[in-house]
């Protein structure tokens, strides 16, 4: 069982097993479900704001973080390496997509992909946040599938092969910057840990997630999404977190026995690791 109580984490924990494969899996599952695409689609990689957002919600999000910090043990020269061995994966796949998204873009009507790709981040988003709200949701290759046969515009259809290196390029950053984020969180993970409440961060960043569509739909200003996440860094920040030593023996028989050395709750039940 995922020791790190993300309800993505935990989900892709019981498929696949293993920290590296769940790291893998958490960062290349964007990839391969359809969100990235729908978000190359929908212009997001246009500004360096959008790249920088994608990097850091999209591949770097709360579920990598709760991954790299929370499961992924040894010293933290390891942790990069395997940091490092997925990221090589999950940049190239990432320049693979935009390679073929031009091409895709010839075949849709974009203005009605945006629209599906908007419901596709926030149901993301939803999913985050709470658990028990994304049993009711549909899979995201679900509602990106769904996009792809209501916009499919076969009237002026060109299926030429289309290769904009600037696009490419771009997705390449995004996922670099989502790499360079889950390996500094490798690197300092730790002291991270014991100054951060994982809980909050997870929850700010599912509400950045969620102002990522709205930013593509021109309700928000574009780059609200990464000043939520700068907020939200900052209101996750809570040295009050750090662990207190755990007293001897001999500390607790000092103090006549008063205080139990069971770790669970007062009513018997055992806390989560991030409550």
């Amino acid at each position: 069982m995922s020791k790190s109580q993300h309800p993505v984490a935990l989900r892709l924990e019981r498929q696949v097993g293993g920290a590296t494969r769940l790291l893998a899996t958490v960062m290349g599952l964007p990839l391969v479900d359809g969100i990235f695409a729908a978000l190359v689609l929908a212009g997001a990689l246009e500004t360096v704001g959008g790249i920088l957002q994608i990097g850091l919600l999209v591949f770097g999000g709360s579920a990598t973080v709760a991954v790299v910090m929370v499961e992924m043990e040894g010293p933290p020269r390891y942790r990069l390496q395997q940091v490092g061995l997925v990221g090589i994966g999950v940049i190239g796949l990432a320049a693979v997509v935009a390679a073929l998204a031009p091409t895709i873009a010839g075949i849709i009507d974009l203005t009605i992909f945006e629209r599906f790709a908007a419901l596709v981040m926030l149901a993301v988003a939803a999913k985050t946040a709470s658990a028990r709200v994304g049993e009711f949701l549909p899979r995201p290759a679900v509602i990106v599938g769904l996009g792809l046969l209501a916009s499919i515009d076969l009237s002026a259809a060109t299926l030429a092969i289309q290769l904009e290196t600037g696009l490419i390029l771009r997705a390449a950053l995004s996922g670099a910057v989502g790499v360079g984020f889950a390996g500094i969180i490798a690197a300092l993970g730790p002291t991270i840990r014991d100054y951060v409440h994982l809980d909050r961060f997870r929850f700010g960043s599912a509400v950045a997630l969620g102002m990522l569509p709205l930013g593509l739909l021109g309700f928000i200003p574009g780059n609200a999404p990464l000043a939520v996440l700068a907020v939200t860094g900052l209101l996750a920040f809570d040295p009050g977190e750090t662990a207190e030593p755990v007293p001897t023996p001999g500390e607790a028989a000092a103090d006549g026995g008063s205080e139990s050395a069971d770790p669970s709750d007062d009513d018997g039940q055992e806390r989560a690791p991030w409550l």
